[in-house]
């Protein structure tokens, strides 16, 4: 590899300079460069990648862990930093197995005279969400009758309990879940659902908590608001102390949406852990050449990790084969972030920007990696500009990838024009096929979207391989994959090199990112 100082100096003698709303020549080096990305290449790193010896890459394994140190020792032969933690390749994180301890949990409500607790094994159920290291004392809210989301983020909550007034008599509207995450992001710190459910059901709720979760410690955000369901049996003193009448509420024609001066909501909750283990993600970064624009990145993304061997989920063992390989999901996104990382490297392509190059872990988990990263990032979120996220695109159609986010931002515009510019990859990138799906909310590229990063997501789309022991590296279009990742190649140059950040179509941004919990 050649000295990441001397090309910088090249960069800046030579390199063309983009304007925003245009997409910069390809020079002789970016051709260079991403002539490096070869159908040789790939195959070989699938090979390694989703070999047997891998087990499958598990979150957490062994064979993870092999594959998050091949991946740090060819950035670090390429002479990327490393941009972990503590000056590592790495960022590590902890996945706990555990379950509420429901013998010393409880629900306070405390109102006048009235201290009532209701016990975890009896009264109330823990419903999701976090298990706060100390005991809360909260002032509460109360929201119930024909309320709306508006009428929930209307509330002024933060660091309340809020009390849904729920009827569980009815069947459930979707305007639960949505004033529950809207009280949540406003900053409350607690939701009580005040519950009418009829007693043999809510025991078999209440018995039901004590089942094994399995999460990422110090996720925090959403995850990290406890979410109780309290009987109102177990509490009716203290509501009539504080003139709350469950029944009157559930009954209202409008919206009961009010502080509730003089009660006191406690939330005493105790976790067991019953196991935990970290995972990795790897993490390495290139610097940027313009002194001012250095301190921006690009982030290219894949996620290294799959399902691990068979009678895991859908993956079942085919004669005397047991491990799923995932050379497809996402062998392929993983060695398409290798490969960036090395033509990056060249001599004379040095973007302006930083670009991270980035294979997390437990995606297959629930996005345990990539969220853990949005919570706990390595450089600021703010000045990740983009972020290019890569899983699954060695199969199906040899000249077409699916993008999908196009619509989200300005990426899409900015990928058409490369595509237009290298009309000799024989590579169109179309729109979602499948929107039914949901897939922009399914893989790492949406915990960067919900932070406000804009995405652009590139999938091929599931297979009759897909998690199965049969996703093996023979199956893998080497060529296709090259072609695609020569693509994301010139893509990424284009938006590290040009003036104007990217920019969120408005109705996107306040459809997908995170609204900010209140000041």
């Amino acid at each position: 590899m050649r000295s990441t100082s001397l090309a910088c100096l090249t960069l800046l003698a030579a390199a063309p300079v983009a304007l925003a709303g245009q997409t910069a020549p390809t020079t002789p080096a970016l051709k260079r460069a991403a002539a490096t990305i070869t159908a040789a290449d790939v195959q070989r790193r699938i090979h390694i990648i989703a070999d047997d010896s891998m087990m499958g890459r598990d979150t957490p394994s062994p064979g993870l862990e092999m594959t998050a140190q091949y991946v740090a020792d060819e950035f670090k032969r390429f002479g990327l930093k490393p941009a972990g933690e503590n000056g590592t390749w790495f960022q590590r994180y902890t996945i706990s197995r555990r379950k509420i301890d429901v013998a010393h949990s409880h629900v306070g409500f405390m109102a006048g005279p009235h201290h009532l607790h209701a016990d975890l094994s009896r009264d109330a159920r823990f419903a999701f969400g976090g298990v706060p290291e100390k005991e809360l004392h909260l002032a509460a809210v109360v929201l119930g009758g024909a309320y709306t989301a508006e009428d929930a983020g209307r509330l002024a909550v933060k660091g309340k309990a809020v009390i849904l007034v729920v009827d569980y008599s009815k069947p459930l509207t979707p305007v639960l879940q949505q004033a529950a995450g809207a009280v949540i992001e406003n900053g409350a710190a607690g939701i009580i659902l005040l519950s009418n459910r009829d007693s043999a059901t809510f025991a078999q709720r209440v018995a039901n908590q004590a089942q094994v979760r399995i999460g990422v410690d110090g996720m925090g955000g959403v995850g990290s608001v406890p979410v109780v369901e309290v009987h109102e049996r177990a509490v009716a003193a203290a509501l009539a102390e504080a003139k709350l009448d469950p029944a009157a509420i559930r009954g209202s024609a409008v919206a009961v949406a009010q502080d509730v001066p003089g009660l006191t909501i406690g939330i005493g909750l105790k976790d067991e852990v019953l196991e935990s283990a970290t995972a990795p993600n790897t993490i390495g970064m290139l610097e940027g050449s313009d002194p001012k624009l250095k301190h921006e990145y690009v982030v290219y993304s894949a996620h290294m990790d799959h399902v691990g061997t068979a009678g895991r989920g859908s993956c079942q063992a085919r004669g005397g084969d047991t491990i799923c390989n995932g050379a497809d999901d996402d062998g392929s996104g993983t060695v398409g972030v290798v490969e960036l990382a090395e033509a990056f490297t060249q001599r004379g392509v040095r973007p302006k920007r930083s670009v991270l190059f980035m294979t997390v872990s437990g995606e297959e988990k629930g996005l345990f990696g990539s969220g853990y990263f949005a919570e706990h990032p390595t450089v600021p979120l703010e000045s990740m500009v983009a972020n290019i996220n890569i899983d699954m695109i060695g199969r199906n159609w040899p000249d077409t990838i699916v993008a999908i986010g196009k619509e989200h931002s300005d990426l899409g515009e900015r990928l058409a024009r490369v595509q237009g510019a290298n009309t000799d990859l024989n590579m169109v990138a179309t729109d979602d096929r499948w929107p039914e799906e949901n897939f922009y909310f399914r893989s790492d590229h949406f915990n960067f979207a919900r932070k406000g990063v804009p995405i652009l997501f590139f999938f091929n789309g599931v297979h009759d391989d897909y998690h199965q022991v049969s996703d093996s590296p023979d199956k893998i279009d080497a060529d296709k994959t090259a072609r695609i990742v020569r693509l994301l190649f010139h893509l990424g140059q284009e938006i590290a090199n040009n003036p104007a950040r990217p920019r969120w179509n408005p109705e996107s941004y306040e459809k997908i990112v995170e609204k900010k919990p209140a000041a």
